[in-house]
């Protein structure tokens, strides 16, 4: 059994012991306990980073809680941190107005040239950076967005009140990427740390498309369920 893997499950066994948040014993005083090099140490810890064990806090390693679930729903961001016991935020990255390309135009419903919003946001759990959001929608449909939108308040809630629109269903895909040095940058990870990418399309209850959201969350930070049904 490779020796970086028998570290790994003795680690695995400290941070147990340890508990959430406790910070880990420096990597030359782990590596003398279990017998290895600090190499072999340093990527038993790198593994157990990316699943989300540890996670770095200035300059040590601390214990990290359990993954955030989030349900694949139509239901907003906030709406799912905060069944979770969690507090939600955004960080405004910028609200800008393009003219939609073919592509943009396409998945919006609406004329190659027409204008539509781009918003992007950091997210943020009890104060933390675990993703990045961006929403498009028509501007003729939300046309004074970038008067009245709070940018920390959930956009589903601000696109019912201000331009009546509820979700009548959308369709969403999930793939796992690694970040631009941009997009890990802003969330504050590796550009190495596994990102899982969100790709979501939804529609009003006519059939209308109004949101297309492309979000970025930390792999090592969330996890996605839905409850599935058999097919008769």
């Amino acid at each position: 059994m490779p020796k970086y893997y028998l570290a790994k499950a003795q680690l695995s066994d400290l941070l147990t012991e340890l508990g959430e948040g406790a910070t880990l014993p420096a990597e030359r005083e782990l590596a003398e306990r279990y017998g290895v090099a600090r190499e072999t140490l340093r990527l038993a810890l790198r593994e157990l980073l990316l699943e989300g064990r540890v996670r770095r806090q200035g300059r040590g390693t601390v214990v990290a809680g359990p993954k955030i679930e989030q349900p694949l729903s139509l239901g907003s961001y906030t709406e799912g941190v905060r069944r979770r016991g969690h507090v939600p935020g955004r960080a405004l990255i910028g609200l800008e107005r393009f003219a939609a390309d073919a592509e943009a135009a396409r998945e919006l419903g609406v004329e190659r040239g027409d204008f539509v919003w781009h918003l992007e946001r950091v997210l943020l759990v009890d104060d933390e950076r675990v993703g990045l959001e961006s929403t498009y929608a028509p501007t003729a449909l939300l046309p004074r967005m970038d008067q009245d939108f709070d940018p920390n308040g959930s956009f589903y809630a601000y696109a019912q009140e201000a331009g009546g629109l509820f979700s009548g269903g959308g369709e969403e895909r999930i793939e796992t990427v690694l970040a631009t040095p941009r997009e890990a940058l802003l969330i504050g990870t590796p550009p190495a740390l596994p990102m899982l990418l969100l790709h979501r399309r939804s529609w009003d209850p006519d059939g209308r498309p109004f949101e297309r959201v492309r979000t970025l969350y930390r792999g090592d930070r969330f996890s996605f369920w839905t409850e599935l049904k058999a097919e008769r």
